[in-house]
């Protein structure tokens, strides 16, 4: 069964060029694993810096045994700190039904 998680993140102004490199480079490789259904990015169009990213995987487990300890996170992860204004808000969701046109 999938699992969808939906991260929100509140960046310090002077670091989204960085929270983007960053994330970018997440986004990219988490692409490739064989686990990964989607993720889509949104930023807040009446705070922008405010994102929230939707994540779609197809076991839990294998997110938290492998998916997060993936070296290619450990950047991203050192850097969290440093690129927030305030600890993610981290929820995890059952998808029940996708809708997408064509």
């Amino acid at each position: 069964m999938t699992v969808a998680y939906v991260i929100g993140f509140k960046v310090r102004p002077q670091q989204q060029d960085r929270f983007m490199q960053l994330l970018t480079g997440v986004l990219d490789a988490m692409r490739e694993e064989r686990m990964f259904v989607s993720a889509t990015l949104h930023e807040d169009p009446t705070a922008p810096n405010r994102f929230l990213l939707h994540e779609v995987w197809q076991d839990h487990q294998d997110v938290l045994d492998v998916q997060m300890s993936r070296p290619y996170r450990q950047a991203w992860h050192d850097a969290l700190p440093d690129l927030l204004d305030g600890p993610r808000e981290v929820s995890i969701w059952t998808p029940i039904r996708t809708d997408r046109r064509g």
